[in-house]
Formats: structure tokens, sequence, C-alpha cells
């Protein structure tokens, strides 16, 4: 099968390489694919890998297999799943605990939106707890995690200020942002809970803007930049507030049940998805290269099929 592999000598370090199919464990479904999405953390992940490595966490397809042990959806089932790497390749062996089926009328492009962006949106979240009346503070605003974070934080009655460019200002208020900022410097806490993504000077700012027992998740670090930190920044005004990081891969078990609630969400349309720009996966490099320019404001697909 065909697949999009590490190639150091290519251009963007890939190439459509000819690959041994997967082997499939009982608990895995054989997925035949036909969409998948850039994250921002392949971007890093395409610098360090070795050749003959393939990327790609976002899937979306449909069942060729179903898993041996009777797991999962069955053959011919329409599925989104959220690997740890292969997606980028014509067929993905995937655990059914990663595995949502996808509901009637929700296209394959709005479901590859999800995986990683939507459950690291949803996850992050809940590490503010019953976000009914607090007010919450989202760095990265204009980005895929921060447009679904803002709307399950507004459905959850929480106030929300995003942090974006102000040309996004109308976009994100419409999703829910109750106030849209230029820069955390100008933002009014204190926040009982941020999503800190930019690091850097961001995260200083973050700091002094969380309320006394709150939380600052750190799901990121755009900037590049280090963030020094001492426990006089806490002290006085942000007693017993912590700094949590976060990753998908570390942050609990049945994955497929969050994407599951994520598609459910965009069904019924309480869930914006926002596809920028949609190519076959041979022209990757073209989205790879907006990706890094930060030319959009959603997400990009690829499709295989």
């Amino acid at each position: 099968m065909l697949a999009l592999a590490i190639s150091s000598d290519s251009p963007n370090r890939l190439k459509l390489t000819e690959i041994d199919g997967p082997n499939c464990n009982v608990n895995e479904a054989l997925v035949t694919v036909h969409a998948t999405s850039l994250n921002r953390g392949e971007l890093r992940l395409l610098s360090i890998r070795p050749d003959g490595w393939v990327p790609g966490q976002d899937v979306v397809g449909i069942v060729e297999r179903a898993a041996a042990d009777g797991s999962g959806p069955a053959a011919g089932s329409r599925v989104a799943a959220l690997v740890d790497q292969a997606g980028w390749a014509e067929r993905v062996a995937i655990p059914t605990d990663r595995l949502a089926v996808l509901p009637e009328g929700v296209s394959f492009a709005a479901a590859a939106t999800l995986p990683v962006a939507g459950t690291t949106a949803l996850r992050t979240l809940r590490h503010g707890s019953d976000l009914a009346g607090q007010r919450v503070l989202i760095t990265g605003a204009s980005g895929a995690v921060g447009r679904f974070q803002i709307q399950i934080a507004r459905q959850q009655g929480a106030s929300v200020t995003a942090v974006a460019a102000a040309r996004h200002d109308e976009d994100l208020r419409a999703l829910g942002a109750k106030q849209v900022v230029e820069s955390i410097e100008v933002a009014e806490g204190p926040f009982s809970l941020i999503t800190e993504s930019v690091g850097g000077k961001s995260l200083a700012d973050a700091i002094e803007r969380v309320a006394p027992g709150g939380t600052i998740v750190m799901f990121g670090s755009s900037s590049g930049e280090p963030t020094p930190v001492s426990f006089r920044q806490f002290v006085p005004g942000h007693e017993g507030a912590r700094l949590q990081t976060f990753a998908y891969y570390t942050s609990g078990p049945v994955i497929g049940a969050d994407i599951a609630a994520l598609l459910d969400l965009v069904a019924a349309g309480r869930l914006e998805t926002r596809v920028a720009m949609t190519m076959r996966w041979t022209d990757i490099g073209r989205a790879l290269e907006a990706l890094r320019q930060r030319s959009f404001s959603g997400k990009a697909v690829l499709t295989m099929a």
C-alpha cells in the first residue's frame, strides 16, 4: 500500500512510498483511510523522526475488516479515530477504543478535524471541572483547538475571553467568546481556567491572571520561547493556582468515546468545524507550508480516496 513516509532527501521530508500493509491485533480494526487533517505538532515530528517513519494522527474512513475480538464497529462502518502514528497511509490498524462511528450527515472532511483538536479541547477544559459561571481565558483562540474550546466552554456555561488577532473578533464572538483581545496583556483577570498554547511571555502573563485556586493548562508552546517560573509569581493573589501540562496520549483512555461525543455535537449543529482548505494527500507540501505560515484559521484536510 502507499503511505507518506519521512524521507530526509525529499521536499518537506516526505515521500509517497510503497510499504507493507498493517498487521491487526485482535482488538484492532483495519480501516481504509479516506481523509486526514494536519496538526501543528506534526510539523515538529517531521523534523525529528527517522526516514521511513509514517506520520498522521487524525483518521477518517471505512472499516475494511472488523476487529477479531468482536469489539468495535462492523465492516463497512464510517469511522473517525485518533492514532499515534501511521495515519498518512491507505490503510491503518486502529484499536477499537480509539474509533467512533460517524453519525449520518457528518462528512469525512468535518470528522477529520476532530480527533486531535477536538479531544484536546474537550480534555483540557475538563481540568477546570464545572465551568458554569466561571471565567475562562483561551490563548491561540483562532486555531482549531481554540475554536473548539470556545464553543465547548460556552456551552458549559463559562464566560470566555479569547486571545486572537483583531481580524478574528467577529468570528470568535459568533462561536461564543464574550470578549476577544489581541494580547493576553490586556485580558482582565482573574480567570479560573486558562488554556495556554503559546508559551514564553504568554505563559508568564497567564500566571499573573489566574485566580486563586485556578488552573493553567499548558498544551503547547508555539512561540518556542522558555518561561522562567518562580514561586513569587503566585503570591500574593494567585495562591493555590496550579500549572497543568497536557498531552493527549497521557490524558486517559476511551478516546473513541470522546470523539463520538464530539461527532454527536457536530451532527446536532452544536459544534462548528472549520475546514479551511481541502486537497489531495499528494499535495501535502502546500498544506504544510500554509500551516507553518499560519495562513488559515481552522484545519487543512487531506483526502486520500
